[in-house]
């Protein structure tokens, strides 16, 4: 056996569960957004609110199914910049299905099929035709939204048929007060958190990202492994989609608009190695509720939204650099 390997077995082994919490960049996530609910709570009258509260859950929940789908793609080592615009593609295929007169459900299948085939896409021009994940993913980042914008007529769409009740409850609604994008978040991370774990397609995924020569060598089927993982970020992105759509109430073509950043923030914040290999369900989704808490927090502390980007920014920077001084001590 490899010496490497022995000695990262061993480490394993022999850490015992305090020490292999702490080394979690997840843990200090989900602390962070921990202390910032509480000095929020302490520091204003409103963030606790049972309405605000809701507010938040239900929007970090938006962000937090696509970034779960995004970390399988970063731990093969990829990157996919057309998230925003699927999203909007998706809320259009639905949208005019369901005014054209057909029910939630015919929409539903049309429009997560329509996100899969853009997944299918990008999965396929990186795998077999060997091209960039950012070349392809930038390019369908545009195809999609112009496509979306085709499609309408770079019209609102807000009438949707006899169901339109069915998709407003859908996106607005609650059961016992958990917001529905939170309940399909949590399923969805949960559902990714089992593949990752106990699938055989959840270790072809880690075994790409860690060295895809030595996987390829070993009989992973790579390439298919690519696509599917470009097809899962794509299914996330489309079922977020339904939500913000039931939501809102509308479909606008502004909806996604710059979206895949904050996607790829939660991920990355959340312990995703942009290098490949590393990644959780988990840490996507608290990522993303610190990215929430933090938006939150700038408005109810009366500071400028403008301040929005270089908060989540220097969190990126700070939680990349923090994997790379860890990656050196382990080293």
């Amino acid at each position: 056996m490899d010496d490497s390997l022995t000695k990262t077995i061993e480490q394993q082994t022999t850490k015992g569960p305090v020490r292999w919490l702490i080394s979690r960049q997840s843990f200090w996530v989900l602390l962070a957004a921990i202390v910032g609910v509480l000095m929020l709570t302490l520091l204003t009258d409103t963030f606790a609110t049972p309405q605000n509260l809701f507010n938040v859950t239900r929007n970090f929940a938006f962000v937090g199914i696509i970034a779960v789908g995004m970390t399988a793609v970063i731990i093969t080592a990829g990157i996919d910049l057309s998230v925003g615009s699927i999203v909007v593609f998706t809320g259009i295929v639905l949208g005019l299905t369901m005014a054209s007169g057909q029910s939630f459900w015919v929409a539903l299948v049309l429009a997560l099929g329509a996100a899969l085939a853009a997944g299918f896409v990008n999965g396929a021009l990186i795998a077999f035709m060997g091209m960039p994940p950012f070349v392809v993913t930038l390019g369908m980042l545009s195809v999609a939204r112009s496509l979306a914008q085709v499609m309408s007529n770079n019209r609102l769409v807000f009438e949707f048929g006899p169901d339109q009740d069915l998709l407003l409850a859908l996106g607005g609604g609650a059961v016992h007060g958990i917001p529905n994008p939170v309940i399909a978040l949590v399923i969805v991370a949960a559902i990714a958190g089992f593949l990752f774990k106990w699938t055989a397609w959840g270790r072809y995924v880690f075994a790409i990202g860690g060295n895809e020569q030595a996987a390829n060598l070993t009989g992973v089927p790579v390439k298919w492994i690519k696509v599917s993982v470009y097809m899962f970020s794509a299914l996330t992105a489309g079922i977020s989609s339904i939500f913000i759509v039931g939501w809102l109430g509308s479909v606008t073509l502004g909806l996604g608009m710059a979206m895949e950043l904050q996607v790829i923030a939660a991920a990355v914040i959340g312990g995703a190695n942009l290098a490949g290999g590393v990644g959780t369900a988990f840490g996507a989704v608290v990522g993303a509720a610190l990215i929430e808490i933090i938006r939150n927090s700038l408005i109810l502390l009366g500071i400028g939204t403008f301040w929005q980007g270089a908060f989540v920014g220097t969190f990126i920077v700070l939680a990349v650099m923090v994997d790379r001084i860890r990656d050196r001590q382990t080293a």
